[in-house]
């Protein structure tokens, strides 16, 4: 039980900056983008089919994180320039990844076990909570120069940055460009990690992406940028615990991972409206009570 744990908080910390990058689609800049499941594998593949050819895996990292700049781009190139609706842009990009990836990596899987990785000498429990807190302090100070903040006024309200002279376009192109890096980091540091990086490595990924964000917010809150992105963190970590214990159900197999976050997702999504109606429902019985009382004083009073 503890090392099935302490496993899943090392997958959370490392899938964390995977989330990270969902948060500045799907929170700031509220665009839906599929690329991710491309981008994912495409970090992988980058990052195991260079280690394999003796590069190193710091620099394969950063080289993995512009591959995914470069799929981030051409996504937003897609959806601003060709004027391709937004969720359409990133099925096109997730496809054409698939074979790019294929291309990549030269055939389905390609194995790194025995090579050096960012994790040879450290573990990744050790390395990555410097890794994921130095990538959200950088994330938060951009989100709060004046191009990060036309990048959340460019998904709050895009008509109104236009007519202050911001060319909206370029802040979509940046926020996406900048996820998708963030995705493919996060796909490479998962194959050092792993010991290998497959083809389908990025299937559901946008799922878990989402369900870290929804996850952290329900559970965390999202005021500031710094409170959400921190939710984020703690939200990735805290649903790999809970698919690490869904897992040790008896009747449970790992075929049903993909099950087990479709449920966590829908949980995660409808429980603030519940709380929200019973909220209203609460306040409502409550006024319901205030106005009888009232209307029960001014009767004993009229009787006098």
């Amino acid at each position: 039980m503890v090392s099935s744990l302490i496993g899943a908080v090392e997958l959370g910390l490392i899938y964390a900056i995977m989330a990270l990058g969902v948060y500045i689609t799907f929170r700031i800049l509220d665009f839906p983008d599929l690329t991710v499941d491309g981008s994912f594998a495409t970090g992988g593949a980058i990052a195991a089919v260079m280690i394999s050819h003796g590069y190193s895996p710091w620099l394969v990292s950063l080289l993995a994180f512009a591959g995914g700049l470069a799929a981030g781009a051409c996504t937003g190139l897609l959806h601003t320039k060709g004027k391709i609706n937004g969720l359409l842009s990133g099925i096109l990009m997730m496809i054409a990844l698939y074979s790019i990836n294929m291309r990549i990596l030269d055939k389905p899987n390609v194995s790194v076990y025995g090579e050096d990785t960012v994790f040879t000498s450290i573990s990744p429990l050790v390395l990555m909570p410097f890794v994921v807190i130095a990538i959200k302090l950088l994330l938060d100070l951009f989100l709060h120069t004046d191009l990060g903040l036309s990048l959340r006024a460019t998904g709050d309200n895009a008509r109104m940055i236009r007519s202050f002279g911001a060319n909206t376009d370029n802040t979509t192109i940046l926020g996406i460009s900048i996820s998708n890096g963030l995705v493919a980091l996060s796909g490479a540091l998962i194959a050092q990690q792993s010991g290998f990086a497959d083809i389908t490595m990025g299937v559901g990924m946008i799922v878990i992406g989402l369900a870290s964000v929804i996850i952290g917010e329900a559970i965390f809150g999202a005021g500031s940028v710094f409170r959400a992105t921190f939710a984020v963190l703690l939200g990735s970590i805290v649903y790999r615990i809970v698919v690490a214990l869904a897992l040790r159900v008896e009747w449970m197999e790992a075929s049903d991972l993909k099950l087990i976050t479709a449920v966590i997702v829908i949980i995660a999504l409808v429980f603030p409206s519940v709380q929200r109606s019973i909220k209203q429902k609460s306040a409502a019985r409550r006024r319901s009570a205030e106005l009888a009382t009232l209307a029960s004083k001014k009767s004993i009073g009229g009787d006098y």
